[in-house]
């Protein structure tokens, strides 16, 4: 039974969707609540969550794109069109948003139940102008202004450069990290990251914004966020005291960036152009839910930072081919 817009009755499967959806947000209240205590489901509650909206994206953006296609007047281009965002909803199965899930749901047995809102108060951070000046930096990770650092990976040269800019995130300083990818030649990313440090040492990650080009134009700028736009997350990026089997989030903003990283070595070696390791590099495995199976290893040297970057499925490495921190 459909919905009747002139008697205003509403069809069965829509009355059962949303009890469902009633159900499940008082289950999702319940258990945030008592996430915080140490009890409840609020990771998996969010798992969950993820899951109903990655199926319903899957569905608007082929209506969408059917919609966009109708306005097409040449009836083969329409249906050029039309089978176009056929294609993307077959490559787009239900089957990736429930790997999402599974995904999600390993990682809650890693990270616990609890809510993810870490406790982040601006008078437990240093400004980004004081490291390296009167307080010292991550040995893995040094925020140091000026500090440069550029990677070669195939065809690909990667330049990143501490600016000596800051951003306010939170109430908190951020120093202003500038990421650039070339390819042959070509600037195909620019991408602005916010870190800031704690007084502890740990450093944190509190945003980008991700600009992606063709052509020297503009076309994305998918992957952006900030810590407290639509109660988006900080995580953390290298700690002061990493230890093996160590798991973290290094940025949440559910559905967009979910970036993990488990430590799983601090006595590894490398040897890259610009900088080895010797038994001292913190080695650890990043990934994310939004690609479950796709896994980088990265390598970070003492008084350093990030080394290598390895697929292991590939074998394709980005490598440190330069390096330059002011102070070291």
């Amino acid at each position: 039974m459909r919905y009747d817009r002139r008697t205003g009755n509403r069809s069965s499967s829509g009355v059962i969707v949303a009890l469902a959806t009633v159900l499940f947000l008082a289950a999702a209240r319940e258990g945030t609540a008592q996430g915080g205590s140490g009890g409840g489901k609020a990771c998996s509650e969010t798992a969950r969550a993820a899951l109903a909206a990655c199926s319903h994206e899957v569905r608007d953006d082929f209506w969408n794109a059917v919609g966009r296609c109708i306005n097409t007047a040449d009836a083969n281009d329409r249906e050029a069109c039309i089978q176009e965002a056929e294609k993307a909803r077959q490559e787009a199965s239900p089957e990736d948003c429930q790997e999402q899930q599974e995904a999600r749901l390993d990682l809650c047995d890693a990270l616990g139940e609890a809510p993810y809102d870490p406790e982040f108060d601006p008078g437990d951070f240093v400004h980004p102008s004081d490291i390296g000046v009167t307080v010292s930096p991550n040995p893995f990770f040094p925020l140091v202004s000026g500090a440069k650092w550029v990677y070669r990976g195939g065809a690909e040269t990667i330049t990143v450069e501490v600016t000596g800019r800051v951003k306010e995130i939170l109430g908190v300083s951020c120093a202003v990290v500038r990421d650039i990818v070339e390819e042959d030649g070509d600037v195909i990313e620019d991408t602005l990251d916010w870190f800031a440090q704690h007084v502890d040492g740990t450093v944190w990650y509190c945003g980008e914004l991700a600009r992606d080009f063709e052509n020297g134009e503009l076309v994305s700028l998918e992957g952006s966020w900030e810590a407290g736009r639509d109660l988006a997350r900080p995580g953390i990026i290298m700690s002061s005291n990493p230890g093996v089997g160590d798991v973290y989030r290094q940025e949440f903003a559910l559905g967009d960036a979910e970036d993990v990283a488990e430590v799983v070595s601090v006595t590894g070696s490398e040897v890259v152009p610009a900088a080895s390791c010797g038994g001292k590099c913190v080695v650890t495995k990043d990934f994310t839910p939004l690609d479950p199976g796709v896994i980088e290893f990265k390598h970070y040297a003492p008084r350093v930072g990030m080394i290598l970057e390895v697929n292991p499925e590939t074998g394709e490495r980005v490598e440190l081919v330069s390096v330059h921190i002011p102070g070291r």
